[in-house]
């Protein structure tokens, strides 16, 4: 193979490995961490102790259950006096360990009810066409034993109803399908890829030195681009949630979710600047330090040549 082919061959490769590292990462992220609930409650489990979505939790709760109270018993009299009782009981319940309890159980619950959605195809068609829905009866009836304990009036007269709250709507379910089903596969190939398309155009290079410095340049700007999607991607996210759902908790949601890929980005943009840069010193280090090495050895004199050699 001629050395221009190599190195047009080289440069394809090495092109194509640079442009897969940012997919391969988001690809293994989504079907490592988003698609494993033991990861999913794991991630999400110190979000049980952040302000923010403690204020969120007992703000839809406290609402729930005021709204449950007007549904079945006349408190119109004392509404005024019940309502902030019910929301501070609330916000105490958010602190407790039955609190983080409800918490775990409650994304476990919902991480296996999409994934469940997103895996069923073909059969129960019907079924998969509704939103995917929680019910916060759980964190009602324990907030209603707490606010018995309290003594508050009525509290023993709470209705403890399934309250369906909506995850995932079916238009977003139908949309998701697809892309989760190609997230699944992507997950493995696309890191795998772009490893292989790496190694072979350094090994097809003909100045593998440079093929080394172009590669890790490239995956250390594929891991900026990443990160610069992710804060894109936080604020697209956060622009277009409804009214009803506080931004700050969400904001801290999504953080913790997208916590591991953002650190692999920075690892990506590390890595790849430190590479190129310990490459390009000891080719530009070494020939210098033999220059100046002062107990170098001298290369021996050419033998003068003689009549006979002549």
């Amino acid at each position: 193979m001629s050395p221009r082919l190599r190195s047009v061959l080289s440069a394809v490769l090495i092109a194509l490995a640079c442009l897969l590292v940012p997919f391969g990462a988001l690809g293994a992220w989504a079907a490592y961490t988003l698609t494993d609930t033991g990861r999913y409650v794991t991630t999400l489990a110190p979000l049980a102790a952040d302000p923010d979505v403690r204020e969120a939790v007992a703000e839809t709760v406290g609402n729930d259950i005021l709204r449950q109270v007007d549904q079945h018993m006349d408190v119109r009299p004392v509404r005024g006096s019940v309502v902030p009782f019910v929301h501070d009981a609330v916000r105490s319940f958010t602190q407790t360990r039955a609190f983080q309890m409800a918490w775990d159980t409650g994304n476990r619950i919902t991480h296996d009810a999409v994934l469940r959605a997103l895996r069923e195809e073909g059969r129960a068609e019907d079924a998969t066409q509704g939103p995917v829905t929680v019910d916060l009866a759980p964190v009602t009836a324990q907030v209603k034993e707490q606010l018995t304990q309290d003594h508050m009036p009525l509290a023993a007269r709470i209705p403890v109803e399934h309250t369906a709250v909506s995850v995932l709507s079916a238009g977003e379910l139908r949309h998701l399908r697809k892309g989760f089903h190609v997230l699944e596969v992507a997950g493995f190939w696309l890191p795998v890829a772009a490893v292989t398309f790496a190694a072979a155009g350094i090994a097809l290079a003909v100045h593998r030195r440079r093929a080394v410095v172009a590669t890790a340049l490239g995956a250390a700007l594929g891991g900026g681009l990443l990160a610069l999607a992710l804060t894109i991607g936080r604020s697209l996210t956060l622009t277009d949630l409804p009214a009803g759902i506080p931004h700050p908790a969400a904001g801290a949601v999504y953080d913790a979710l997208t916590g591991t890929l953002r650190t692999a980005s920075w690892v990506l943009l590390g890595l790849g600047l430190t590479v190129a840069l310990i490459t390009w010193l000891t080719r530009h280090l070494r020939p210098a330090r033999r220059r100046r090495d002062p107990a170098a050895p001298a290369p021996a004199p050419a033998p003068a040549p003689t009549r006979a050699r002549a």
